[in-house]
């Protein structure tokens, strides 16, 4: 990583994505900018995945970052969400290599452990741990700070290996 970057961390889902973007200078990490895409059930699956990929499309745009984090799928209870949450996260991957940004993906017990010291921490302690560690007076909703935590992850595991993606071996 350079001595600037600026990554986009992504929370996929079919009814709010979460989105966040930190800049880190050395060993600084400030927050750019964080939000939500909602999406509504009632539209079919493929309006979903267009409104996704228009979104994350003006975000990067808007914002120009040079990665894209987005978090893994975890294990679902119920195989359906599991395939459309899928299908979400193909077109954020899809997103990133059209834009040709550096894409990393993170399973959520990782994102978790890097910021919480521990992988089963509960969205409200990311939430308040997320907001202490860029210096904001608040927590972000819950989806944007899932997706702040992903981008520092991404930080993180990039500083520790000397600077580019982690390598997840």
């Amino acid at each position: 990583m350079s001595a600037a970057q600026r990554v986009l961390g992504v929370d996929p889902g079919t009814r709010r994505l979460g989105w966040g973007i930190v800049e880190r200078r050395g060993a600084k990490v400030l927050a750019v900018a964080a939000g939500v895409v909602k999406l509504s059930e009632r539209e079919a699956l493929e309006t979903r995945l267009d409104k996704v990929h228009r979104a994350l499309g003006e975000i990067i745009d808007t914002y120009a970052p040079s990665a894209l984090a987005v978090e893994d799928i975890f294990y679902a209870e119920f195989p359906a969400a599991a395939i459309k949450l899928g299908h979400v996260r193909g077109v954020v991957l899809l997103v990133g290599a059209q834009r040709a940004l550096e894409v990393a993906s993170y399973p959520p017990a990782l994102v978790k452990r890097t910021i919480a010291g521990r992988g089963a921490a509960d969205k409200a302690q990311i939430g308040r741990l997320v907001a202490a560690t860029l210096g904001l007076r608040a927590a972000p909703p819950v989806d944007a700070a899932d997706a702040l935590a992903v981008a520092l992850a991404h930080c993180s595991k990039a500083r520790l290996r000397g600077g580019g993606a982690l390598d997840k071996r």
